[in-house]
């Protein structure tokens, strides 16, 4: 399938007859990058599926709300983070232990997850992710496994290039000592 403009996908939805199309495109093209955005925050597959459903049934019902004024994919992705923050805050409330920062438990969540395919290494570094405070995950995660560039990340974060590579400076030494710690 040949790359879809945002701008022919936002002229579909706004037309009446062809909002479906429209809506159908934009599921296209964004649900497997948002997905794995998703995915590295909650971890879990099956916990990615459930946001990834919230995250377009709230597109769903507030796209005609978009305003252009960012880029699309800045809205979506602002979307899908918010409802995989909103989720895990849920899910930590009815947890009787705190898993945001118990490792062995997140380890214990991927070794057990089919569909993650990942090495030891992964392993240590996702569970190194999850002790990182949310903005300087999200920042790293960008970065790093997204390849944006600090001011595409900006744009998605609302916030200031310096600020950007602070996170993500911060971010690379605390998993950095994580894994060294680990390896002792």
């Amino acid at each position: 399938m040949t790359e879809i403009q945002d701008e022919r996908i936002l002229d579909l939805i706004q037309g009446k007859s062809e909002w479906e199309e429209g809506f159908r495109l934009l599921t296209v093209k964004y649900q497997q990058r948002l997905y794995w955005q998703i995915r590295r925050i909650v971890l879990n597959h099956e916990d990615a599926n459930d946001v990834i459903q919230n995250t377009f049934i709230k597109v769903y019902r507030n796209i005609a709300k978009f305003e252009a004024k960012s880029k699309l994919y800045t809205w979506l992705y602002r979307i899908a983070t918010n409802e995989a923050i909103t989720f895990l805050r849920k899910k930590k409330r009815k947890a009787t232990v705190d898993i945001e920062g118990d490792t062995s438990e997140i380890t214990r969540q991927l070794t057990a997850d089919t569909y993650f395919d990942g090495d030891e290494i992964q392993i240590q570094l996702q569970a190194a992710l999850s002790t990182l405070p949310e903005k300087q995950r999200a920042v790293f995660n960008l970065r790093y496994f997204d390849e944006l560039s600090y001011k595409e990340i900006s744009e998605l974060l609302d916030t200031s290039v310096g600020a950007l590579k602070a996170s993500y400076h911060h971010a690379v030494k605390k998993i950095e000592s994580f894994i060294k710690a680990k390896q002792l």
